[in-house]
């Protein structure tokens, strides 16, 4: 491990013992029987993941995707006592605007190969100079090669505390952040923490949440409706595990590669598009075994989860506890709030307004994506609303060409 300071230069080199264990596991899994005629709607069908781990474990080429990953420049350092992996591609063209990429669970650093080439170097890719990017792609605490954690309280706050600090030590003194899923909590995070250097912020796959605000839920459009019914609805049994239980849910997933392959292929099938189609109709099958391949070979199950915990869990027992959200005893990150703190004269506050984020913030909505845009716009200062009408959750690996598009355009007309 680096010391404070230090960037270290890195290769993924994953021991062949470590890939042969995989392959010996899968080998042995102990396959639990199949319940006829439920197809997906009670988890991942038996005869997929048997047919999808023999993929894995004979045919799949780690080390064809680990020769892809490193074609990129890689670092490490230690901020704040925590690892921290990064990819570090610079442009051809000097005068490019530096921009930070943030992947969510079940994602990695990796989910953006494909965006790596059209973002650096646009005139090779459809663009214009103008248009070319400084990519920073880290993986975020507890994630992949990020590991370990450095101990409890790594919310979506204190993770952006960190990516600050790492733009820091970069050199770069004014930048653009991109983020989804995960990386949608902590971009705008790093937006409030650095106001005066970040440019702005471009989400996707962001959730925003009813605070009890009356009149939230009245005067919703029908497409703000139809996404608010598809959160209401939607089976969050994953987040609610990893949220309040990650560390007993790691033993299984840790040990069994068949289990981990199952936890994340069901959320790579339900949420890319089209919904009710195989993962592999939207994302090329290698690509997500990558993924996934990253959690398992470096066992970070457990501590990817973490956040969850983290942003939702402790808030939830601050506001059972206390009555109102409260940061500074939970740990929590006020992304993950819904309700509002207590004034000091026991008025409650505006919540809203006190963290709405003040940074130009741009949003693009793939098919999948359950945003409402007046809870968005509550938190966020948006100058750009871009409904996409196809895609899914994992943009960068189904469509990267619309989410390069959206942002060169975001980020140009800041500019």
């Amino acid at each position: 491990m680096s010391t404070d300071q230090e960037i270290v230069p890195f290769r993924i080199d994953i021991p062949q013992a470590d890939l042969d264990d995989l392959a010996d596991r899968l080998a042995r899994t102990r396959w639990p029987a199949a319940l006829p005629g439920v197809e997906w709607s009670r988890g991942v069908p038996p005869a997929y993941l048997q047919e999808l781990a023999a993929y894995w474990a004979t045919q799949y080429d780690w080390r064809t995707q680990e020769a892809r990953m490193n074609a990129h420049p890689q670092f490490t350092t230690v901020i704040e006592g925590q690892r921290l992996h990064f990819l570090h591609v610079r442009s051809p063209h000097p005068g490019a605007t530096p921009l930070l990429l943030l992947h969510g669970w079940c994602g990695a650093f990796a989910d953006f190969l494909d965006v790596v080439g059209p973002l650096t170097d646009p005139t090779a890719h459809g663009g214009t100079e103008a248009d070319a990017f400084h990519l920073v792609v880290p993986s975020l605490p507890g994630f992949g090669f990020s590991t370990p954690l450095a101990g409890p309280g790594m919310g979506p706050a204190r993770m952006a505390g960190v990516l600050v600090r790492l733009m820091e030590r970069l050199g770069h003194e004014r930048y653009g952040v991109q983020g989804y899923d995960t990386g949608a909590w902590v971009a705008p995070e790093v937006g409030k923490q650095a106001r005066e250097r970040v440019t702005g912020v471009h989400l996707n796959a962001l959730i925003s949440v009813p605070i009890g605000a009356e009149g939230e839920l009245d005067d919703l459009s029908a497409a703000d409706e139809r996404r608010r019914q598809r959160m209401e609805n939607f089976n969050d049994g994953y987040l609610q595990c990893n949220s309040k239980r990650p560390q007993t849910v790691a033993y299984a997933l840790t040990d069994s590669p068949a289990g981990q392959l199952a936890w994340m292929v069901e959320k790579f099938q339900e949420l890319t598009d089209p919904a009710e189609g195989l993962p592999e109709e939207s994302i090329d099958r290698d690509r997500f075994l990558t993924t996934i391949s990253l959690y398992w070979l470096t066992a970070t199950a457990a501590s990817s989860a973490q956040v969850y915990y983290e942003a939702i869990s402790a808030a939830e027992w601050a506001d059972v506890e206390e009555g109102a959200w409260s940061d500074a005893d939970s740990g929590a990150d006020s992304s993950a709030h819904s309700g509002a703190d207590p004034g000091t004269d026991g008025q409650e506050q505006d919540w809203a307004a006190a963290q709405r984020g003040t940074v130009p913030t741009g949003v693009l909505l793939s098919a999948h994506d359950v945003t409402v845009r007046p809870w968005a716009e509550r938190d966020h200062t948006i100058v750009r609303w871009t409904e996409l009408g196809t895609g899914g959750h994992f943009l960068a690996l189904e469509a990267p060409d619309l989410l390069v598009e959206d942002v060169r355009a975001f980020f140009r007309a800041l500019r």
